[in-house]
């Protein structure tokens, strides 16, 4: 299927604690990557104009400071707080947003999505579960994001049901497979070389 790049910049959310992996996920090794955000990151910038990375520090060796969004707050982790940092960055726009531990999330998907989202405000993906941070969000929501961080609100769902929003159901729970845990990241090894023998 041939897909221009979108219009609309990417951001990778890579901030996360990591507490359920006991080490920085993001950096662990996946397929013939050193890393899960490189793979990540190189996968889905054919298809964007812009991509960027959501981190606490600057912890990469394959991108450039400008493709790179550092959270202002370091101390609390928290999508919210990410999101309010992106969006002094990406203003007056709309974003799509997808955290590092998602790797298998389709371009066909991401299009319906993006697709889904011309009048709403906030559009995500759910299968047997809602995926909060697989979606698009506007920088409409600024108002909202200032609001919950004045009264230390940090829950991303009271952010999406406080706003005008959509969510689009898919069927294939494999392609939002997170990635938490060890025995997540090993099923998601055997995963991703299944595919890509597959392929090969």
């Amino acid at each position: 299927m041939n897909i221009f790049p979108f219009e609309i910049p990417c951001v990778i959310l890579s901030g996360g604690k990591s507490s359920r992996m006991g080490e920085d996920k993001s950096l662990l090794p996946f397929l013939n990557n050193d890393s899960i955000i490189k793979y990540q990151y190189q996968r889905l910038k054919p298809y964007f104009k812009d991509i960027y990375i959501s981190s606490k520090t600057n912890k990469f060796d394959f991108i450039d400071e400008k493709s790179l969004i550092l959270d202002e707050n370091k101390d609390i982790y928290s999508p919210i707080l990410a999101l309010n940092t992106i969006f002094k960055k990406l203003n007056n726009q709309k974003v799509f947003i997808i955290t590092v531990d998602t790797p298998f999330v389709t371009t066909e998907s991401i299009k319906k999505i993006i697709d889904e989202s011309a009048d709403v405000d906030i559009c995500i993906a759910q299968t047997e579960k809602t995926h909060n941070l697989c979606g698009v969000f506007s920088s409409n929501i600024n108002s909202t994001i200032k609001t919950m961080i004045e009264t230390d609100i940090h829950k991303i769902f009271y952010l999406i049901k406080n706003n005008k929003h959509k969510i689009i159901t898919f069927t294939n729970n494999n392609e939002f497979m997170n990635i938490n845990n060890k025995n997540e990241y090993n099923d998601a090894l055997v995963y991703i070389s299944n595919i890509y023998n597959t392929y090969k």
